[in-house]
């Protein structure tokens, strides 16, 4: 492979005037440059990436902690960081916690070990060993889905979503609402989701019993065991279940089905998060769309402004959803 001394002295110039070419940067006159890159063509010689990042101290690259790599939340997220990183010449580095808070302590610390320019966390649970780690990295960085204070965060309204999924489900006549969640130690989609539910309950003076409201994990087969426990654990039967996912409420639309319930007459369905398979089952999922394109893309941009001009951490966006009413209520 041709080196930058071959480039030089084939287009007759100098070692600088080449790496000015390369760079775009510093004066070089039209015919100068016209030989430099020809002579570039010519030998298909590839500027080296790391002598790049010496000179300016940027590696392009930036790293992105995923709380499960599989899901259709995160393949849209980086779908969203990528059309924006792509355009200015980063590329994504991409790592799985498998849920494992303490798997995000370890990639923090590996990500800021490969020098790169910035970090994007999409968390599940803050707790205070995270947020010490992050207060130590000294590198621009972006929380999606879940609020440090201090640190920018691109957050989904989940309190308010959730709230009026509810409130739809009583305008439509449903007052007998359970509710399938997640540990609230996840702030975002355990806790807030959770309280929007309780509140609109609460503010239409509606009782909730105690074996309407279950916790599950992020899997289909947790919504169909929460909404098992539910119907044998109730004196009175609910006639509406909201689960705090799509993948929950697919499950628990199953067993509902497997129990010879019609949906929505015997029971209304909704889940949040707007996924692919809401529109094909049967019937349709009520559900919330969070844009999670549009949350990536603007996570990628709040990074980019802390990496091209500093100084510019803490500030909150909060990305607006819209809530898809079908045929499941």
């Amino acid at each position: 492979m041709a080196t930058i001394n071959e480039i030089a002295e084939r287009a007759s110039v100098s070692r600088t005037t080449v790496s000015r070419v390369i760079n775009n940067s510093g004066y070089v006159s039209e015919d100068a440059k016209r030989r430099v890159l020809k002579a570039i063509e010519e030998t298909g010689y590839i500027p080296s990436e790391y002598a790049k990042s010496l000179r300016t101290k940027k590696t392009k690259v930036i790293g992105v902690i995923l709380p499960k790599i599989s899901t259709e939340t995160s393949s849209r997220l980086v779908k969203g960081l990528d059309e924006v990183f792509a355009k200015e010449g980063y590329q994504i580095l991409l790592t799985n916690t498998n849920l494992n808070p303490e798997k995000e302590i370890e990639y923090l610390r590996l990500l800021k070990s490969r020098h790169v320019d910035g970090i994007i966390l999409s968390a599940t649970i803050i707790n205070q060993p995270l947020v010490e780690e992050i207060s130590q990295l000294n590198i621009p960085f972006v929380t999606v889905g879940q609020q440090i204070s201090g640190i920018s965060n691109v957050l989904f309204d989940d309190y308010q979503a959730s709230k009026e999924l509810v409130y739809l489900m009583i305008k439509k006549g449903y007052n007998q609402i359970a509710f399938i969640g997640v540990d609230e130690e996840d702030r975002s989609v355990g806790y807030l989701r959770k309280a929007g539910y309780l509140d609109a309950m609460k503010e239409n003076n509606l009782p909730i019993e105690d074996s309407w409201v279950q916790k599950g994990i992020f899997d289909v087969d947790s919504g169909y065991h929460c909404m098992s426990r539910i119907m044998k654990l109730s004196k009175q039967m609910p006639v509406a279940v909201l689960a705090v996912t799509d993948r929950l409420a697919i499950g628990a639309m199953q067993y509902i089905k497997d129990a010879g319930l019609s949906i929505p007459d015997e029971m209304a369905v909704a889940g949040m998060g707007a996924s692919e398979l809401s529109r094909f089952i049967s019937p349709a999922l009520t559900t919330i769309d969070f844009s999670i394109e549009e949350v990536g893309s603007e996570a990628a941009g709040l990074l980019l402004e802390q990496i091209n001009d500093g100084n510019t951490q803490g500030k909150n966006r909060k990305i607006k959803y819209r809530l898809i009413e079908r045929s499941s209520i």
